[in-house]
């Protein structure tokens, strides 16, 4: 199930930018968000007339979090491509376990880990001939919104009850980007393909990994669950390039992998020092 999702949402995002030709990033994000918000809403039914000051706080705040991510991140994978976009903002829950590990243990091991991804960061962003810096940089915009992602979802989490705070926030995102979806609709008039590729990108990006990862988790450890997770900057390059006919050089690959064995150890380290608390 877990490998199902993690796949799921590398293909809508491989799906969603076979329309940025069309569409561009914004469009597909645009239709992604609207999508994800019908199914979302439809799925938790959220309270909206019960939520409180205190509740709709965060809720916007997600949203806007949510808004910039995916815009940045599908800007991203037009620019630099789906795998090295998605390894970057792999960084954001990376950089989130690192620090909790560093501030509580701030064992050496932990600081190997942030040091094997940063010095893996600064091969993938090393200058060449065809480097996009600007790509870079969504993609690390990207992964400092997927960690206040984590922190507001977290927030969320004890404040509303199920994902109704999820929902919510996909709801205030998606009534946020009706301006900038509809005059692309209008003006770049897009067949019925491109925008089957955008509705495709928040079916299988947002709704199928909604619904799975709520199933797999009651069904695995969390530790586990955030150590599966890493996988997805390896499954974002096999799908960018079977897909997309997008391919990194031998270099990236070390870089990628190095990120990813980071994160493994850093959730390894994580599990087991709960377990030796409990």
């Amino acid at each position: 199930m877990m490998l199902s999702s993690a796949l799921s949402s590398q293909m809508g995002a491989a799906t969603g930018s076979l329309a940025f030709p069309v569409l561009g990033p914004a469009g597909v994000v645009a239709v992604r968000q609207w999508v994800a918000a019908v199914l979302l809403v439809g799925i938790t039914r959220p309270r909206f007339r019960t939520f409180t000051r205190r509740e709709w706080l965060p809720v916007v705040a997600l949203a806007a979090v949510c808004a910039v991510m995916n815009l940045t991140l599908y800007t991203a994978i037009d620019r630099i491509g789906l795998g090295l976009a998605v390894t970057l903002e792999f960084l954001g829950p990376l950089a989130i376990a690192l620090t909790a590990a560093l501030t509580v243990s701030r064992r050496k091991l932990d600081l190997f880990c942030a040091i094997v991804a940063g010095a893996a960061v600064v091969v993938l962003m090393r200058p060449q001939p065809t480097t996009d810096y600007l790509g870079i940089a969504f993609g690390l915009v990207a992964a400092a919104c997927w960690a206040a992602y984590i922190l507001l979802n977290r927030t969320l989490g004890t404040r509303l009850p199920s994902a109704q705070g999820a929902a919510a926030a996909s709801t205030v995102s998606a009534i946020a980007y009706l301006p900038v979806g509809l005059w692309i609709l209008v003006h770049h008039q897009p067949s019925l393909r491109y925008v089957a590729y955008a509705v495709a990108a928040g079916i299988l990006s947002s709704a199928v990994p909604f619904l799975v990862d709520l199933i797999a988790l009651r069904r695995v450890p969390a530790g586990f669950f955030g150590l599966f997770m890493s996988i997805n900057p390896l499954l974002a390059v096999l799908v960018g390039w079977v897909v997309l006919d997008q391919t990194v050089g031998l270099v990236e690959w070390f870089a990628i992998a190095a990120i990813v064995a980071a994160n493994t150890l850093s959730v390894l380290r994580s599990a087991v020092a709960v377990r030796y608390d409990a």
